[in-house]
């Protein structure tokens, strides 16, 4: 019994541990990958910096983020040519 106890609350500690501290980094990290913190340390979200203007290959982009931005955002772009959501793989710019 003393050992069911004693696993019950192990469990429970480790339950609580990993909602307080480890799960709440998770969603900053979605967060902040979905913004972009700019030279002067002011954060916009990449909707707010980017916008479809009809450019569809990695040449035409300047950052990662800004082709993330097209690959999701914008029709018939060219720039994930094995449709696994991450464009320009072969981009060394990146």
């Amino acid at each position: 019994m003393k050992k069911i106890l004693f696993l019950a609350i192990a469990f429970a500690i480790g339950w609580f541990i990993y909602n307080k501290y480890i799960e709440p980094r998770s969603a900053d990290m979605v967060a902040e990958s979905e913004s972009i913190k700019t030279e002067s340390g002011q954060r916009y979200s990449n909707n707010e910096l980017f916008k479809c203007d009809g450019r569809q290959h990695c040449s035409q982009m300047t950052s990662r983020a800004e082709a993330e931005f097209f690959i999701r955002n914008c029709p018939d772009t060219k720039m994930d040519g094995d449709n696994d959501g991450i464009p320009c793989e072969n981009d060394s710019r990146f």
